[in-house]
């Protein structure tokens, strides 16, 4: 019996060897097993700890969260003890009576289940030095699985191997863990697995890389074990574990902020990273659960889906992508972060929190606030909303309103509230887009050119900016001039490099806190915008808010920002692709998901008007030739009158008939930011009965007349009220002319 005798030795080394060494592994507790498991995706979580968004982060395996035993199915529970350990709950780690039946099937050459229990498995996954290679575990593995397995009998529950194991096994490919299993194969949490399930989930522990007839073969055996045989249709069981190992489930990333998770994770390894040279501390429990961040959960899952309702409702006018953000105004935390509309969305994967684009109209309280500060203007001043003709370097700029309609001398208030374009204009001009420029920059938003570089479109929003900075940018209105940086994490000690996520947000001064409180209070004014948004307008909301909306050109970018008490809420709709909205205006794109948003904030939370701070008067005013009623009035300090009034006007004479604008050889540059069919040129003349001409061809009757400009040189004649050619100017038109568009 010459391989009997081999096999005494064998096992009375094994019985020796347990007394011989004791591997410094076996001295870690469950406690630090189970802290020291890292799932493959990260949670992003919010302020309240409620999961926003899972994200994979360890492409190395497929492992989900430690599950405790308690939470897993009685079912599971049981296939996996009969499947690999039937006496697990009656050994002290190793199955001497498995380790017999083996050594006896070695001998003759018979096949048996393997002596390996659960708990002897389990030590050769927690040291790497026993991890069964391709080759299967040399005699020195053997030993030392042995040892190991009877060391954590010693020192673990029962309960906490099980538990243990269940947790860090591997199962099939990548898939590391009964959670990662249970979601990917089953699309469930381990608590609602049941005996079928469980049986295809056993039979994986033994032959992971097996066919699916295999698998279900042996789940078969492991589900008469668990209950008669004669209920067991193992027919049945094939079909379904060839279905469940092709099903993947287990999505890389879900959730519902998944922009913002992506920001939190690249923000964290840069904080990681400035952090590597100071001394490692021990992780928190609740930073192994997940990164916490200043959102809030329910907050962000009403944004996301307004604005997923609201962008269904527009998809026939060409509308498919739409962003959102809320700021605390105290704090400068970011409560709700909505980069797109997800499955809405061919280009989901964008961030339209991040994403530059041109803001509009919404850079227009910012210029007014400025003029206002610089004593050009005040809240009453009038400016003439009339054809503007402004000379650049490039020709005439040639600004437009909205509804391609002039409303003659209005006062600041009106223009702001009511978006008219050529006032602002005018007020570009008295501030300079460059000194305009560079008050953007001091509320945050940093243009990548110079003020000159836009010209007076700049008033119009012409430059990129992003969401996120252009809401901050009003968060610094809301504030009284104040700016601060915006924070997506929870504030944190005082560290070596402060990161503007951090929460160590410094404030400045940004903008004159006179004219804010101006502005807000402009913007804040019903009556004041009815001239464009009529007095039922979705701007209005039932308590204080200043909400500005605006629209780039070709309608490819719609806008509503606007802040109460408390928050600020900016909200982007359009394209990512740039591709340009259908007939979107200021009050049917972005501005109902804003008061949506609004309203929810406040369902139980009062919004006040801000107190006036000090340097600011209340006048009385009147207006002549009753522009506008008369009112009371806010004033930086010194700037108060009582009464404004229209300045001199011009009058036409006897004289001969003469145009008095444009003046021969006027270059006409098309605005980029107005569609082409929609700008003017307007012509002055002084006479009486004048006719004109555009080449040759009559166009136009009167003292004024307005044409549409086409690219070339052009030939202008006023004809006097004889018929004969009085007065002629040349004209040349660059730029793109109009295009005849198919989208209606």
């Amino acid at each position: 019996m010459p391989r009997l005798r081999s096999i005494r030795p064998l096992l009375l080394v094994i019985a020796l060897a347990g007394t011989l060494a004791r591997p410094a592994w076996a001295l870690a507790s469950f406690d630090e097993v189970r802290r020291d498991f890292h799932p493959s995706d990260t949670r992003v979580l919010d302020r309240d700890g409620a999961l926003l968004q899972r994200m994979r982060t360890d492409a190395s395996a497929r492992r989900g969260q430690w599950v405790a035993l308690a939470d897993i199915s009685p079912a599971l529970r049981t296939a996996m003890v009969l499947s690999e350990d039937r006496r697990f709950y009656e050994h002290s780690g190793v199955d001497w009576r498995a380790v017999s039946a083996a050594a006896w099937g070695n001998l003759w050459n018979t096949r048996t289940r393997g002596a390996s229990t659960i708990t002897m498995q389990l030590a050769g996954l927690l040291d790497d030095d026993l991890r069964r290679g391709s080759g299967g575990r040399n005699l020195a593995q053997k030993l030392g699985q042995t040892m190991a397995a009877q060391r954590l009998e010693l020192n673990w529950r029962k309960d906490q191997i099980l538990e243990a194991y269940l947790n860090i096994v591997p199962f099939r490919g990548e898939i590391v863990g009964i959670d990662a299993l249970s979601r990917t194969l089953f699309g469930k949490t381990p608590h609602g697995l049941d005996v079928r399930e469980a049986a295809v989930a056993a039979a994986l522990v033994r032959a992971p890389n097996a066919s699916a007839a295999r698998v279900a073969q042996r789940a078969c055996e492991v589900m008469r074990a668990m209950e008669a045989p004669q209920k067991t249709d193992c027919e049945a069981l094939d079909m379904f574990a060839s279905a469940a190992l092709q099903r993947r489930d287990f999505d890389a990333s879900e959730g519902i902020a998944p922009h913002l998770a992506r920001h939190v994770l690249r923000e964290v390894a840069r904080n990681q990273e400035a952090a590597a040279l100071t001394p490692a501390r021990p992780q928190k429990e609740s930073e192994q659960a997940g990164i916490r961040t200043t959102l809030r959960a329910p907050l962000q899952r009403f944004a996301l889906g307004t604005l997923q309702r609201h962008l269904r409702e527009l998809r026939g006018r060409h509308v498919e992508d739409g962003a959102l953000v809320v700021l605390d105004n105290a704090s400068g935390e970011v409560l709700a972060w909505v980069g797109s509309s997800g499955a809405l969305s061919r280009a989901a994967e964008v961030d339209g929190v991040l994403a530059q684009r041109q803001p509009g109209s919404t850079l227009k309280p910012l210029l007014y606030a400025q003029a206002i500060a610089e004593r050009r203007l005040t809240a009453a001043s009038l400016l003439d909303d009339s054809s503007a003709q402004i000379n650049t370097a490039g020709g005439l700029y040639i600004p437009q309103n909205y509804d391609h309609q002039f409303k003659g001398y209005v006062s600041v208030r009106t223009a702001l509230a009511a978006s008219l374009n050529v006032p602002a204009v005018r007020t570009l001009v008295m501030v300079s887009p460059e000194a305009f420029a560079r008050q953007l920059r001091a509320a945050g938003l940093a243009l990548p050119q110079s003020g000159d570089y836009y010209g007076y479109s700049l008033a119009l929003g012409s430059a990129e900016v992003s969401l996120l900075g252009l809401t901050n940018a009003y968060r610094t209105l809301a504030n009284g001039g104040r700016y601060g940086e915006t924070r997506f994490l929870p504030a944190s000690p005082p560290s070596p490099r402060p990161s503007p996520a951090s929460g160590r947000e410094s404030e400045r001064r940004a903008l004159d806190e006179r004219a804010s409180f101006i502005i807000g209070d402009i913007l804040s004014d019903g009556n004041a915008r009815a001239r464009t948004f009529g007095f039922d307008s979705v701007l209005g909301t039932r308590f204080w808010t200043a909400v500005k909306t605006g629209t780039s050109k070709d309608m490819r970018d719609n806008w509503a920002v606007g802040w109460s008490q408390r928050y600020t809420v900016g909200v982007w709709v359009g394209n990512a692709s740039g591709a340009p909205m259908w007939d979107v205006s200021g009050t049917s794109g972005a501005a109902p998901v804003w008061a949506e948003v609004m309203g929810f904030l406040h369902r139980d939370l009062p919004s006040r008007a801000p107190v006036p701070p000090a340097g600011l008067v209340q006048t009385q005013v009147r207006f002549g030739n009753e522009l506008e009623a008369a009112r009371s009035e806010w004033f930086i300090a010194g700037t108060q009158q009582a009464l404004f009034t229209l300045p001199p006007a011009g009058s036409a004479t006897d004289s001969a008939a003469r145009i008095t604008a444009p003046s021969d050889g006027t270059i006409i540059a098309l605005d980029p930011d107005i569609p082409p069919e929609h700008q003017r040129v307007r012509f002055e003349a002084e006479g009486r009965g004048l006719r004109w001409r555009m080449d040759g061809r009559p166009f136009a009757r009167g003292a004024s007349a307005q044409w549409l400009p086409w690219p070339g040189r052009h030939v202008v004649e006023l004809l006097d009220a004889d018929g004969q050619v009085a007065d002629r100017v040349r004209l040349e038109v660059r730029g793109a002319g109009v295009v005849k568009s198919a989208k209606r």
